[in-house]
């Protein structure tokens, strides 16, 4: 008898292991249901901006970085994003790009990784 109680106990314990991990899953990240690398893609109008300070943030840049900025932590994950990483952004550039868009309701101050918004 207390081998079968004992695999009904594991079963158990892993069928709950399961449906826990089945709701982290799920769950809503620093941009909702979307990844950071997802998101990173949006910005690819902001690709030169995001290398080179001296370079002016097109329209379609500054638009997807508002939308962005109303979730700081997404925006702060997108732009720490290995997806960003990998296309050759540089954080403490990209950290600049809502100040250099004149976004009045930026995030200033906020706490980015090793970073804080202007």
């Amino acid at each position: 008898m207390k081998g079968p109680v004992k695999s009904v106990w594991v079963i158990g314990f892993l069928l709950f292991l399961g449906l826990g991990g089945s709701r982290v899953a799920d769950s809503a990240g620093e941009c909702g249901k979307s990844s950071p690398d997802m998101e990173a893609t949006k910005l690819i109008p902001c690709a030169s901006a995001a290398q080179d300070e001296e370079a002016t943030p097109s329209s379609a840049c500054c638009t997807q970085v508002k939308k962005l900025g109303q979730n700081p932590r997404c925006l702060c994950a997108v732009m720490l994003s290995n997806t960003a990483k990998s296309s050759g952004v540089k954080p403490e550039i990209a950290i600049t790009i809502p100040k250099r868009c004149n976004l009045a309701d930026r995030p200033v101050g906020y706490k980015c990784g090793g970073y804080t918004l202007p």
